[in-house]
């Protein structure tokens, strides 16, 4: 039931969710404060990469300039249209993130923005996905609203009232998911952010924001968020952006070098 909610939501909105979030500003956000603490210090050169819950792609173009061999995944059917003509030469794979279908340790790397959340209650499934498809030392990277921020409080009312959200989605429990997968991933220390320009310009859809005013304010809000950004933490951030890497199995020799990482 949980998918198709997403599937029927994401189908009907995906238009409006473009404009909003793939438009120039909400780009420029994205490649300061998602993409650089994401892939920054990753060499995808060559490497199969898996964009999980795309929608039409915003990451996939900065994975592509990075060398990297692109697939999309996407439930919705109408996303993965918009994705293969948007980016040829990649694949676009309409699937269930929690029953992708790729053979085992078959990508090196898989990368979830903003998309995790929207899986309750099958995020544990899907993590045993990601862990499945990775080759050992295979990158999963992933950014997500958390619920140790103070702000989730708001988010929850937010979510149960507004027509942009479903009622599966919910931020999601980053220590119970690292308690779970710490003997499969190793994990990199987070990093946090989020706070004027990520309401103001990355989601102005939901605040409802004419494209008009948000190109406007736009310079002012990302030089807010740089400043501020620096002293967030968990509880006073709105996203995590987590860097995990898939451990060899046990009696294989002990982890070999991670085949993403630079140098």
């Amino acid at each position: 039931m949980s998918e198709s909610l997403q599937r029927r939501h994401y189908d009907r909105i995906i238009a409006a969710y473009e404009s909003h979030y793939d438009d120039p500003c909400s780009a420029r956000y994205r490649e300061r404060f998602y993409h650089d603490p994401l892939l920054g210090g990753i060499d995808l050169r060559g490497r199969r990469v898996l964009e999980g819950m795309c929608g039409t792609g915003p990451t996939a173009g900065r994975l592509r300039a990075e060398g990297a061999r692109v697939l999309g995944l996407d439930l919705s059917p109408e996303a993965m249209r918009r994705f293969a003509a948007r980016w040829p030469g990649s694949a676009a794979v309409c699937a269930s993130f929690t029953r992708p279908p790729f053979a085992d340790a078959s990508l090196d790397a898989v990368v979830v923005v903003g998309a995790l959340h929207h899986l309750h209650p099958n995020l544990a499934a899907a993590v045993d996905e990601v862990h499945r498809v990775l080759v050992p030392g295979g990158f999963f990277g992933f950014i997500e609203p958390h619920d140790t921020a103070w702000l989730d409080r708001l988010r929850r009312i937010w979510y149960r009232h507004d027509r942009w959200f479903e009622a599966n989605e919910e931020s999601i429990d980053l220590e119970a998911l690292k308690r779970a997968n710490a003997h499969r991933f190793r994990m990199e220390p987070e990093r946090y952010g989020g706070n004027v320009a990520y309401f103001t310009v990355l989601n102005s859809l939901i605040l409802r924001v004419p494209l008009a005013w948000k190109r406007r304010y736009t310079p002012l809000a990302l030089w807010l968020e740089a400043r501020i950004g620096r002293f967030q933490g968990p509880a006073t951030s709105s996203f995590v952006v987590s860097r995990w890497w898939k451990r060899a199995p046990d009696g294989a020799g002990g982890a070999p070098p991670d085949p993403a990482r630079r140098g």
